[in-house]
């Protein structure tokens, strides 16, 4: 596991960043978090190095499965996110607690770096900071 990066003089909510699983842990990642609830294909758990892996505060598998067939309405998935994670506040301030000491990377597997549930959860925890 690499060492946290220093504490910067950025706003918490700036300290919140999102990365693909498949790429290159760095140290500047800070707390890496896996916010996906399946496992990424073909990721081996020693490669990942994951400070947590918070399985419980990804989009229910009704939601995975309703957006994976239903890429285009992104912002519908955005609202039925959020209401999902309106009903975690204790998953939430967790993350946020994260954040307010230092970086935290929040890591998905999806392909699409635009549209995935790691970007809604840093926008709601920016929001929510």
């Amino acid at each position: 596991m690499p060492s946290a990066s220093p504490p910067t003089s950025e706003a918490p909510g700036e300290l919140i960043r999102v990365k693909r699983i498949y790429r290159a842990a760095r140290v500047s990642d800070g707390k890496r978090i896996l916010v996906d609830r399946l496992w990424p294909r073909g990721m081996a758990k020693d490669r990942a190095r994951l400070f947590h892996w918070c399985k419980e505060i990804a989009p229910s598998d009704e939601l995975r499965r309703w957006f994976h067939e239903h890429p285009d309405r992104w912002q519908e998935f955005t609202t039925r996110y959020e209401a999902e994670l309106a009903a975690h506040d204790d998953l939430v301030r967790e993350l946020a607690e994260y954040a307010r000491e230092n970086v935290v990377t929040l890591l998905y597997a999806s392909k699409d770096e635009a549209h995935n549930n790691a970007v809604v959860l840093r926008d709601y925890l920016r929001q929510w900071l």
